[in-house]
C-alpha cells in the first residue's frame, strides 16, 4: 500500500474524479493504474481566504507499486490495527464492576466484554431512551432529576454536547483508531476515521451509544441503571464489595471508577474512604454566542457557503498571567442548562450533526488554580458549587444572560440586540459580574477585545454571554500508579472524572488503557 500525503484539492472541485486526477498527478502515473484508494486524513487550509483547499492523505492500491518514486510524501505503509493480549495470571472471583457509562466506562466495558470478561456496568442515571425524555422535560419545566440529567446517565455528559472527537494525543498503539472503528460500527459517520476535526453531533451520538450498549450486552456484559454507588467495602486496603442505592451489596475485587467530572457525591465518598486524591487546576467562565454566519465569514471569507459551519480556537494571556481560552466551541448549536444539583446552575454547549442552528457558541474560560480555591482535594468542587449557586440565584433558576456591552459596563441587560440566545432551558437577564469573581470577569474583559482582532465582530456589543461555565474538566485527580491502580488495591480510576482525560475520545482511550491494565493482571 502506498501512502500519499499533501494532496491539495480545491473546495470547488472536491469530487472523486478530480481527487483521482490529483492522486495520479502526485504519483506521476495514469489514473488507470490506481485500483482503489482510501482517505486517511482530510483537513482544511483556510489561511488564504481567496484560495481555500482541502489537504488529503490517501492510502492507494496500485497495479504496480515498484515503479513509484518514493519521497517524504509518498511512501510504503502497512496497515496497523489495535491489538491486545491477555497476560494476567490472577483469577477473578467476581465480575469486574464498572461505575459509570460515559465514554471511558463504555469503552472499557466494550473491550472487556470482547475479551470475554463479561463486566457489570452500573449507572446512577437512566438509559438513553429514558434519559432523553427526562432532560427534555427539565428544559421545559426546570424540574431537575439529580441522578439523571445532562451530566449523569448513559453516555455521560458528552451525549448532550457537540460530540467532538478530536484529540491531540499521540496514538502509536492505535487505541484511537479502535475507538473510531467501534463508533463507526455502531452507526457514526465513516468520515470520523479521517477528518481532522471529527464530530458526531448529539443527535447521532445518542443512537450510537444505544448500539454500543447492545453490542456489549451481546458479548456478555450487563447494565444496571438507576444504580448509584453509595459505599465501598474495603478490607486490608483492598476493595471487596460495593454498596449501591444505600442497600444492595455487590461483591467485586476489581472496580473501575469511570465516574465523570461532575460526580461530586462520589468524590466525597472516595475522600472519606481514604482513596488518595488531590486537587487539580481547571478553568471557569461563561458561554458566548454570535451569529454562526459571522463566524463562518470571518474564518472562510466569501467561500463560507461552500463549507461546513466554521469553528474557532482562541487563546490569550492576561497581564496578570492568567490564561483565557475558548473551549468546547459548538458551531450552529445550543447553549444548554447542564445543571446536576438543586439550587445550582451550569451551562454547556450542544450541537446536532448538521450544526445548522443560527448561533455559534463557545465557552470562554479563565484558568484557576489552588491559589484561588485551596489545596484540599475537594476545594475545587466547593469553588465550582459557589459559582453555580450564584448563577442559579442571579437568574432565579434560569440561565443568566447579559449582552457583552452590558457586561463591560456592569449593568443588567434590558433588551437583546440582533443575537437571540439559542438555549435549551429558560434564560433571564442578570449581571454576570455578580456571579464570577473579579479576577475572572476582568480577565474576560481584557481578552475579548483581543479575540476581536482575530475574528471580526467577536466583541460586538450584542454578543450574548451566558453563565456559568464551570465544568471544563475534573477539579480532582484520583491518584493511580503505573499499573493504573489507586492506593486501594483493585480500584482503577478511569477517564475524565478521575483526571486522566479531556473529552470523548481521550476518555474512551483511557478506558482502553484501564482495560489493558486489568488484563495484564487478571485472567478470565
Amino acid at each position: 500500500m502506498i501512502r500519499v500525503r499533501q494532496v491539495k484539492v480545491s473546495i470547488k472541485k472536491d469530487n472523486k474524479e478530480n481527487i483521482l486526477k490529483k492522486i495520479s498527478t502526485k504519483l506521476k502515473i495514469n489514473s488507470s493504474e490506481i485500483l482503489n484508494y482510501k482517505i486517511v486524513k482530510k483537513s482544511l487550509d483556510a489561511r488564504d481566504k481567496k484560495n481555500i483547499f482541502f489537504v488529503y492523505e490517501f492510502d492507494v492500491c496500485l497495479k504496480d507499486e515498484k515503479k513509484i518514486h518514493l519521497t517524504n510524501d509518498i511512501f510504503i505503509v502497512n496497515e496497523e490495527n489495535y491489538k491486545f493480549e491477555i497476560t494476567g495470571k490472577e483469577k477473578l472471583n467476581d465480575r469486574i464492576v464498572i461505575v459509570g457509562s460515559g465514554p471511558s466506562g463504555l469503552f472499557c466495558a466494550y473491550m472487556l466484554a470482547e475479551a470475554g470478561y463479561k463486566p457489570l456496568i452500573i449507572e446512577q442515571g437512566e438509559m438513553i431512551e429514558d434519559r432523553i425524555k427526562t432532560v427534555e422535560e427539565f428544559f421545559k419545566t426546570n424540574k431537575l432529576n439529580p441522578n439523571s440529567n445532562v451530566q449523569f446517565g448513559e453516555g455521560g455528559a458528552g451525549t448532550f454536547s457537540d460530540g467532538k472527537l478530536n484529540t491531540l494525543i499521540k496514538d502509536k498503539l492505535n487505541r484511537g483508531k479502535k475507538v473510531f472503528e467501534i463508533f463507526v460500527e455502531a452507526g457514526a459517520p465513516e468520515e470520523i476515521m479521517y477528518l481532522n476535526k471529527p464530530h458526531i453531533g448529539t443527535d447521532i451520538l445518542r443512537k450510537v451509544i444505544i448500539n454500543i450498549r447492545k453490542k456489549i450486552i451481546s458479548m456478555g456484559g450487563e447494565f444496571k441503571y438507576n444504580t448509584k454507588l453509595t459505599d465501598l467495602v474495603i478490607e486490608d486496603d483492598k476493595i471487596s464489595a460495593i454498596e449501591v442505592n444505600n442497600k444492595d451489596i455487590i461483591n467485586c475485587s476489581v472496580l473501575v471508577l469511570a465516574i465523570g467530572h461532575s460526580a461530586r457525591d462520589t468524590f466525597k465518598l472516595l475522600h472519606d474512604k481514604n482513596v488518595l486524591m488531590k486537587a487539580k487546576n481547571f478553568a471557569v467562565g461563561v458561554r458566548i454566542e454570535h451569529p454562526q454566519e459571522m463566524i463562518s465569514k470571518s474564518q472562510y471569507g466569501d467561500s463560507y457557503k461552500l463549507l461546513e459551519p466554521a469553528s474557532y480556537k482562541l487563546t490569550y494571556q492576561t497581564k496578570s498571567g492568567r490564561g483565557v481560552y475558548s473551549f468546547c466551541m459548538c458551531p450552529g448549536g445550543f447553549v444548554v442548562n447542564a445543571s446536576s444539583e438543586e439550587g445550582r446552575l451550569v451551562v454547556n454547549g450542544m450541537s446536532n450533526y448538521k450544526r445548522d442552528e443560527e448561533n455559534a457558541n463557545s465557552a470562554l474560560v479563565v484558568t484557576v488554580t489552588a491559589s484561588d480555591f485551596g489545596n484540599d482535594p475537594l476545594a475545587g468542587v466547593e469553588f465550582q458549587r459557589k459559582l453555580e449557586e450564584r448563577a442559579y440565584n442571579s437568574g432565579n433558576g434560569k440561565i443568566p444572560v447579559q449582552l457583552y456591552k452590558d457586561f463591560v459596563s456592569g449593568t443588567i441587560t434590558k433588551e437583546l440586540g440582533n443575537v437571540v440566545p439559542n438555549t435549551k432551558g429558560e434564560f433571564c437577564f442578570a449581571d454576570l459580574n455578580e456571579v464570577l469573581p473579579g479576577y475572572i470577569t476582568e480577565s474576560l474583559k481584557e481578552a475579548i477585545p483581543s479575540f476581536d482582532k482575530k475574528i471580526k465582530g467577536f466583541a460586538r456589543s450584542d454578543a450574548v454571554l451566558l453563565g456559568v461555565e464551570s465544568r471544563t474538566s475534573s477539579p480532582v485527580i484520583i491518584v493511580r500508579n503505573e499499573f493504573g491502580i489507586s492506593n486501594v488495591s483493585g480500584i482503577y480510576p478511569c477517564g475524565e472524572g478521575a483526571g486522566y482525560a479531556g473529552g470523548i475520545t481521550t476518555a474512551a482511550i483511557d478506558g482502553i488503557k484501564v482495560f489493558e491494565n486489568i488484563i495484564r493482571m487478571y485472567k478470565i
